[in-house]
């Protein structure tokens, strides 16, 4: 067994932070699985308003607290995983890719970062804020509202897994206000368009009414609820549309969900549940208090709400600590670890064992084409030594009659433990040219990408991104 160390970055629309801890390397006895175990807390920054400029985000300030915070974090130990987000309105602002890049030049692709990815940051909020509950009770739908400064990201999910995701452009932080008034700062485009839909003439300097933001909170949670309830009406017109980053559909099946909610108006929700006092009127210069108090005083949704407050605030760095992650088994197939490692590989498609050579062809050519060349799903359906045969010696096949260049990296995952006889097979034990790298024992995630970390005592970190 061997020490660890995760970290987690988030920078949304509202706030910044950074969470590290020490986990454990371990097997687990049962199935053989490699896991983090005894994950310990050992840093936690304090949570700072994310710095902007007219021009977008302020990187000097981003690059000053990013090295604080790595130093804190790291304390000169190598980072094995986690990841780092760029979320929300700051995903959006035109030097947010040189905020990821600041990211990645100091941690040497051992970090997933990315920014803009709501599907994936759906999917970690539940997994850190719901997932307990949701296992606990595999039977019931739960349904886990992130909700902070520019978005509302949600995932639905049974047993554990997440199932479907979506995001809206609701949030506290559309209108900016001086703290402790009604008078504007700053509005996002999503927040001018809905200004003049409610037919509300106000802007910068101008001040809103009490009426005024009852308006554009009951179209805010009018959105949320449509969106949970799978109403398509309500994105109908342009203005719903706007707001809609990814539609959240297949609800018919979803019945009686739990609700959880986390985010920065999450958090406010289950204080104000519980009795906590709450700052003055928009002490965050937002609109995030009134937000939470709508949702707390709602009959509807306090009747809808589980008792589940994983790092509700936090739930996104959190999910980034514990979940961005996964180990692959130690009989992974890589002839050279030089080709570690190795960051935004594409994920081509699936191949399974009824697959034909001209269905598997079309994938391989698809990562030839490929300047970082690619990554093939394998979905074995047995384990058994005449299945990983077969299907290897088809996909060396159909390497050979597809011309591929011998340059190309081709990474093969498998959630079976059977890496290096695959890779033995695909390769022809060295007979067919290729980078070739094959991961076993990983879960692979409906995501676009793949980041893989150096090995270390085996086995590599394995992080999926570009959640579909």
């Amino acid at each position: 067994m061997t020490d660890v160390r995760l970290v987690g970055l988030d920078f949304g629309t509202t706030t910044s932070r950074c969470v590290a801890a020490k986990a454990r390397l371990s097997q687990n006895v049962i199935s053989g699985r490699h896991e983090f175990s005894d994950v310990r807390e050992v840093f936690r920054s304090p949570i700072e308003l994310t710095p902007f400029t007219p021009a977008g985000l302020d990187e000097v300030r981003l690059e000053q607290l990013l090295d604080e915070w790595l130093a804190a974090a790291a304390r000169d130990e190598p980072i094995f995983g986690g990841g780092a987000l760029v979320t929300g309105l700051a995903a959006q602002q035109p030097n947010s890719a040189a905020l990821v890049e600041l990211v990645r030049s100091r941690v040497s692709d051992v970090l997933v970062a990315t920014a803009g990815d709501p599907c994936l940051e759906a999917w970690l909020a539940f997994q850190a804020n719901a997932g307990p509950l949701s296992r606990a009770q595999p039977d019931r739908w739960v349904i886990n509202l992130d909700i902070g400064g520019g978005t509302t990201n949600v995932a639905v999910g049974k047993g554990g897994e997440v199932s479907r995701t979506g995001s809206l452009f609701v949030g506290a932080r559309h209108v900016e206000f001086v703290p402790g008034t009604y008078c504007i700062v700053r509005l996002s485009d999503y927040a001018r368009s809905l200004l003049q839909e409610l037919a509300i003439a106000a802007r910068p300097g101008d001040s809103l009414s009490e009426q005024d933001v009852r308006r554009i909170l009951d179209w805010q949670i009018a959105l949320i609820d449509a969106a949970i309830t799978g109403d398509r009406a309500a994105f109908a017109s342009p203005l719903g549309r706007m707001h809609e980053q990814v539609a959240l559909d297949r609800l018919d099946e979803v019945r009686e969900p739990i609700f959880c909610l986390s985010g920065g108006v999450g958090e406010l929700v289950y204080d104000i549940l519980q009795g906590r006092p709450l700052p003055t009127t928009t002490a965050f210069g937002d609109l995030g208090i009134d937000l939470a108090q709508r949702i707390a005083n709602s009959p509807n949704w306090a009747a809808r709400l589980g008792e589940s407050r994983q790092h509700a605030g936090r739930a996104t760095v959190y999910g980034l600590l514990l979940y961005a992650t996964q180990i692959s088994g130690s009989t992974v197939y890589l002839p050279d670890p030089v080709l570690l490692p190795a960051r935004d590989v594409p994920i081509f498609g699936r191949v399974t064992s009824n697959s034909t050579a001209e269905q598997i062809r079309d994938i391989l050519q698809l990562v030839a084409r490929s300047a970082a060349g690619g990554c093939v799903v394998v979905s074995l359906g047995s384990g058994d030594a005449s299945t990983v045969r077969l299907l290897g010696e088809r996909i060396a096949s159909a390497i050979r009659t597809s011309n591929i260049p011998g340059s190309t990296l081709l990474v093969l995952i498998v959630h079976e433990n059977v890496g290096k006889a695959l890779g033995g097979y695909v390769s022809q034990w060295g007979a067919v040219l290729l980078r070739l790298i094959v991961l076993d024992e990983i879960e692979p995630l409906d995501a676009r990408f793949i980041q893989i970390g150096s090995l270390r005592d085996g086995v590599v970190p394995v992080s999926f991104y570009g959640m579909n």
